[in-house]
């Protein structure tokens, strides 16, 4: 546990621990995304489901997702962090069991709404507890720490995905996320002590509540980061909903191998965090992310010359994912950070916000490529392209136009 701190001060937390209990409570949101990837071709045979359908158990965890951290960021700052994650990380590992047992598309899909609702409050919290212990430039270095071992966690994801999913089929990849869940559970019921030093019990009074959102969506530091961030997670998502369909379906990729080129993606992500936290330290976060943002735009373009080329062996879209995911990797630490930095009494409340924005661009990422993609890899490919412009234009102009926060 943390040392204990003055009555009125946040608990003192090493920047080990901080990072860990981060990188476990966001490694969830891959988790739930990534180990499932090489078992959705699997998934539509064994429950005869449409490519719509099958998108959907993607898309819906990842809408009621964002729409449930509206409602577990205002309860944290009301009740605080703990209570809201131990609540979260149950009804998450309960999920995934259902999950598993589903017996038809249908089923499926509604259990995997119900374990976004869950993810919610493990990622909406972790992004709270950030702003309660450190203010923002210290606090996108230890998001950047957090991050790196988010991204063994991603590595990890698709590979395990891959070997599980072609020794049990896809029950037994939701099988792992549900262990993933319990595990987490009992590391914040043992680990992580209460961070928030001041509960709102108004905080979910619906006029301060809607006063509050209002306020947090009108400052353009908000805006800037969550914009890029939104973005940056867009092109990812494309990545995560439409690459097993190329790469499978496309170029004859077995389960395991593309679970094995997934994971040299998040190698590249990994490879980012690292870079970003000595971008922070030397640069700051603005310059980080500008810098970062020329990997972003080389890595959609790639992926568009790949599809309009018709290139027929799928090294070139490895490597263009290589490039946007190094992006992804300074993007995400210094937009999270950013986002709630302005906001030490309404952390969770910006988090949500900010976690909703996210969302709803992935929902509407995965209902778009469930009705245009297919055998034909070029409206991935395209999708990836626009959300990798938009991320290069935003870090290029919104976020440079923004106070750099105080080092301390």
């Amino acid at each position: 546990m943390a040392a204990a701190a003055p009555p009125g001060a946040a608990p003192r937390v090493s920047h080990a621990l901080a990072a860990v209990a981060l990188a476990l409570l966001l490694g969830l949101q891959p988790v739930s995304t990534d180990v499932m990837l090489p078992a959705l071709p699997l998934l539509a045979r064994d429950l005869a489901a449409p490519m719509a359908a099958v998108q959907l158990t993607m898309a819906a965890l990842i809408l009621a997702f964002g729409v449930a951290q509206l409602v577990w960021g205002p309860v944290a700052d009301r009740v605080g962090r703990r209570p809201v994650l131990i609540a979260g990380l149950t009804l998450y590992t309960a999920a995934s069991v259902g999950a598993a047992l589903a017996g038809d598309i249908g089923a499926l899909v509604a259990w995997r709404t119900l374990q976004g609702v869950a993810l919610a409050a493990a990622v909406v919290v972790a992004r709270a507890m950030l702003r309660d212990l450190y203010e923002p430039h210290e606090g996108a270095q230890v998001m950047a720490l957090a991050l790196s071992g988010l991204g063994l966690i991603a590595i990890a994801s698709p590979t395990l995905g891959g070997l599980v999913t072609g020794w049990g089929g896809w029950r037994a990849a939701l099988v792992v996320v549900g262990c993933a869940g319990a595990a987490t559970l009992a590391f914040v019921v043992l680990r992580l002590p209460e961070t928030i030093v001041q509960k709102n019990p108004h905080a979910t009074a619906p006029g301060p509540l809607f006063g509050a959102w209002a306020g947090i969506a009108r400052n353009r530091t908000f805006l800037a980061w969550t914009l890029l961030t939104s973005s940056t997670y867009g092109g990812l998502f494309t990545i995560l909903a439409g690459s097993s369909f190329v790469y499978m379906n496309g170029f004859g990729l077995s389960a395991g191998a593309y679970g094995l080129a997934m994971a040299t993606g998040s190698l590249a992500y990994l490879g980012g965090t690292v870079i970003c936290r000595r971008w922070i330290m030397r640069l700051g976060m603005a310059p980080a992310v500008r810098r970062a943002a020329a990997f972003t735009l080389a890595g959609g373009a790639g992926t568009v010359a790949a599809a309009l080329a018709g290139a027929d062996s799928v090294w070139p879209y490895l490597v263009a994912q290589w490039l946007f995911c190094f992006g992804h990797g300074v993007h995400q630490p210094c937009g999270q950070a950013g986002a709630v930095g302005p906001f030490p009494r309404q952390a969770g409340v910006a988090s949500a916000l900010a976690g909703f924005v996210l969302a709803f661009t992935a929902f509407c990422i995965g209902r778009w490529l469930g009705l245009v993609h297919g055998a034909d890899p070029r409206p991935y490919a395209l999708t990836l392209g626009f959300w990798a412009a938009a991320t290069a234009t935003i870090a290029w102009t919104l976020v440079q136009r923004l106070p750099e926060p105080v080092r301390r």
